[in-house]
């Protein structure tokens, strides 16, 4: 961590500075008076509490940014620049670059405390984290550890912009209530969850605003363009990914938060402009069953400061309704399985500067203000219940104990399979959040399943993150309260289709442990005088080594068997559908065999050097069950009209894990674009009806010249009114007449409605892995990720529908009983041919969040595979 200089030796300079943004502020007042339009803007001051002082060798935010608080949308570099000058003018603020964003914007973290503690910080940090090892009280001197965080949402900007506000009172303000809450606790600032979103929505804001604001909420400043600033680069949103660390705001986010482990952390958001604000607890019926008690008591008990705040400033607001705390991927509920107290806030959003709402006009400036306002009951509050607070995380410790005792379950085995990427993927997520496991020393047997020594991992209840460990491996699919809102289930196993069983207590003995690695995979050596190279299609990122074979000019060629083949080193090697043939026969590349070598390396896929084109069993290598593959060309329709989440994760899988450079083109342009140099078009999931009629007949002329279309979802609705699949989506109406109204009042309207949905559930398909879009997969089931109640009918052919949901489909989340028996024995996946073409869809989001590795492959198959379809 840098602790950058206080003022001494600098006075000059930042005298210059302040002068230098003080004219600058003059200029900006100046203009504003003279039009007499914009007084939204608030100085620091007007914002923070009446009986505090200011060192004024601190820079306030107005004299930084040359603009009242409020006036303009900050700017995340504008953001860093005045957190870096509190750092260097405070010798209250250390500030810690934690990582980087995908477009290369800083990710901070400030700690502030009085100037006595900064040296010391590390050894408290380390003090904290013993004591919570051992499961230790903390005695009345230890710190409060309050991690406030803010605008994990780009487009919810009042957090971030209250963060200047909170920044600049900790490090300047002089008053009782500041120097209590610095002198032996340390404040952890995290100004934006999410730099990339926060700086896209701040340019639409602030491009739009004009010297008169227009209130009304039509005006484009308040109807943001496509893709929305919520997410991040790609288009993900980021609250949901705490848990599955996709991204590397969230992978540095977590490390603070398990190298500190906080005793309260807060999330700050935005809600639609015609409601109030919001604070937790939630909906009580709604929390997460693992979560202790205590932490809603607590969260009480901060409750009543925000109340009486919230109140003294007068200010509509509610609590205990709406959100909730199941899901433990959000900002508000992660802390919660660790023994620290989230707490989410939504403030109504002004999304733009004013707006007229239903409780009256809306400034940018207000929303700030109660983002400041509960930032400070939330210290408020904290410091008055500092005691509970410090012994919370013992008291969860000891629940979390007594809950480990009393569960029959002893853990869970992991099975390692032969594609060791995913594998490891999953070791990385255990690895980031702290949970324990080792790996199997012996063969174990565990129901019908075996699992060999080394290539498996146990995974222990017992231990300080059982909790989150449950949730990970939890096939519940019964609810107290079945209202969701977000996914019912995260299985991690399942997301990553890998073997696994539970292990009750009565089977511990079968389990002999070590903690010793394996050693690394060690792959083949690329023989330099090979007949060909065949790819094994089962590893994850077998897809990325072809992509980079096709761009280095391979000519390569798809099996559609299975075969036996001679190896260079003498031995034979059975190979599955699907695998990869590049023959030396063919022009290749020059120096195949280093390029062959150094792509194997670099994607850990093995490459396998074979010595005959004439093979044991199965096509010879020259056969005409041999398909050529070509290197795609992907249009992925993208714009107004399309879900920007899905289209963000296909983006993401395709650029990050496959290395193919796909262009997103809005569907707006369709109509006068040329389709020709394009291989694939991909639907994701959105609304289509607004394409022209002689754009769709373009679409179809294209697939049935050799093209391949892809739609994901609701895309598929568009797809059968064109008749380009054969099926039937099931009506809306089907759906709704399966639940009864018999009996109902109208206060049931809600649960109803909620049993309706699917919000993240998991089920099974069967899979027929002779198809091409299930190359690449071993077992005949595939656990599918559903998020909406869409049904697909088909005549289930065995030559066009190669996944179908099982009879008994759902393995783990909530889905009303009436949704899965119409989900039974019903299409997953479907590919038909459309002239010289082929039409697939999926019915399910086999990119989720980018956490469903499971699924990925079949993306890639549409791409590289479905060759084998147009023969």
């Amino acid at each position: 961590m840098r602790k950058l200089v206080a003022l001494t030796g600098q006075t000059t300079r930042h005298f210059v500075v302040l002068l230098l943004s003080s004219l600058a502020l003059m200029t900006v007042t100046a203009a504003t008076a003279s039009t007499g339009t914009d007084k939204t803007g608030r100085s620091a001051a007007s914002f923070l509490p009446e009986n505090t002082t200011y060192n004024p060798d601190i820079p306030t935010p107005e004299s930084y940014l040359g603009a009242n608080v409020g006036q303009w949308h900050v700017r995340h570099d504008q953001l860093v620049g005045y957190m870096s000058q509190l750092a260097e003018a405070s010798d209250r603020v250390s500030i810690q670059e934690t990582g980087r964003t995908h477009e290369n914007r800083p990710l901070l973290l400030l700690t502030i405390t009085a100037p006595e503690n900064q040296p010391n910080l590390e050894a408290m940090r380390k003090q904290h984290i013993s004591k919570l090892k051992q499961g230790e009280a903390e005695d009345k001197t230890a710190p409060l550890i309050l991690y406030m965080g803010y605008s994990i949402h780009g487009n919810e900007p009042s957090g971030a912009n209250a963060a200047l506000l909170i920044a600049y009172y900790l490090s300047a303000g002089n008053s009782p209530a500041v120097d209590a809450l610095l002198q032996d606790n340390i404040v952890l600032l995290d100004p934006s969850f999410n730099p990339d979103g926060l700086s896209r929505f701040a340019q639409w804001a602030n491009m739009h605003k004009g010297q008169q604001l227009v209130a009304d909420p039509e005006h484009r400043e308040h109807r943001e363009g496509w893709p929305s600033g919520r997410t991040n680069h790609y288009w993900f949103d980021l609250n949901r990914d705490w848990l599955l660390l996709t991204h590397p705001e969230s992978r540095a986010r977590i490390k603070q938060f398990q190298r500190w482990r906080p005793h309260v952390l807060t999330d700050f958001h935005e809600m639609g402009p015609n409601s109030t604000y919001f604070f937790q607890p939630g909906v009580p019926s709604r929390k997460n069953p693992n979560t202790p008690k205590g932490n809603v008591t607590l969260t009480e008990a901060l409750a009543k400061y925000h109340v009486k705040a919230l109140d003294k400033a007068g200010q509509l607001y509610f609590s205990e309704e709406s959100f909730d705390d199941f899901y433990y991927g959000k900002g508000s509920s992660y802390p919660d399985a660790l023994g620290t107290v989230g707490i989410l806030f939504e403030q109504a959003s002004s999304r733009g500067h004013l707006q007229d709402t239903i409780n009256g006009p809306l400034s940018f400036a207000d929303t700030i203000a109660n983002q400041v306002t509960t930032s400070l009951s939330t210290f408020k509050g904290a410091m008055a219940n500092k005691p509970a607070l410090l012994a919370y995380q013992k008291e969860f410790a000891q629940d979390t104990d007594q809950l480990i005792a009393k569960d029959s379950t002893f853990g869970f085995i992991v099975g390692q399979p032969a594609d060791t990427a995913r594998f490891k993927q999953m070791l990385s997520l255990l690895d980031q959040h702290g949970i324990q496991y080792q790996w199997l020393a012996d063969k174990a047997s565990v129901k019908k399943q075996s699992f060999d020594a080394g290539e498996a991992i146990f995974v222990p209840l017992d231990q300080p993150a059982y909790r989150l460990v449950k949730s990970l491996f939890s096939t519940r699919q019964s609810f107290a309260d079945n209202t969701f809102y977000d996914v019912s289930n995260w299985n991690l196993p399942l997301a990553f289709n890998l073997t696994y069983e539970a292990v009750s207590k009565g089977q511990r003995r079968r389990v002999s442990l070590t903690d010793n690695a394996p050693e690394a995979q060690v792959l083949p050596q690329v023989a330099n005088d090979a007949y060909a190279y065949a790819i094994d299609w089962r590893h994850y990122y077998a897809p990325a080594l072809l992509q980079s074979l096709l761009e280095a000019g391979a000519q390569v060629r798809s099996s559609s068997t299975g075969f036996t083949a001679s190896l260079a080193n003498g031995e034979s090697h059975a190979f599955d559908a699907g695998t990869m043939i590049i023959s030396a026969a063919l022009e290749q590349p020059q120096n195949l065999t280093n390029l062959l070598q150094t792509l194997s390396q670099q994607h850990q896929v093995p490459i396998y050097s074979v010595s005959s084109g004439f093979t044991q069993s199965g096509p010879d290598l020259g056969s005409r069950d041999m398909t050529t593959v070509s290197e795609p060309k992907v249009m992925i329709i993208g714009g107004v009209g399309t879900r920007e989440y899905e289209v963000g994760e296909i983006w993401h899988y395709l650029d990050t894990r496959v290395g193919l450079a796909a262009a997103i083109v809005e569907q707006s342009r369709l109509s006068r674009l040329s389709l020709k140099d394009y291989t694939h078009i991909i639907f994701a999931s959105g609304g289509y009806g607004g394409i022209p009629a002689s754009t769709r007949q373009k679409i179809k002329r294209w697939v049935q010249s050799g093209g391949t279309l892809i739609g994901m979802r609701t895309a598929l609705k568009f797809f059968e009114k064109q008749q380009w699949l054969d099926m039937e989506v099931i009506d809306n109406d089907i759906v709704d007449d399966a639940f009864t109204k018999d009996g109902l009042k109208f206060a049931d309207q809600r649960a109803r409605q909620a049993k309706k949905i699917i919000a993240g559930s998991v089920y099974h398909a069967n899979i027929d892995t002779t198809h091409p879009l299930l190359f690449g997969y071993s077992d005949d089931t595939l656990p599918l990720f559903k998020t909406n109640n869409m049904i697909v009918k088909s005549d289930n052919s065995p030559f066009t529908t190669p996944a179908i949901y099982q009879a008994d489909p759902l393995v783990a989340g909530y889905s009303a009983d009436e949704l899965v028996a119409m989900i039974s024995n019903s299409a997953a996946i479907i590919a038909q041919p459309l002239g010289q073409g082929v039409v697939v869809g999926f019915v399910d989001n086999v990119h989720f969040r980018g956490y469903w590795y499971g699924t990925d492959k079949l993306m890639s198959n549409a791409l590289y595979q479905t060759g084998q379809l147009k023969r």
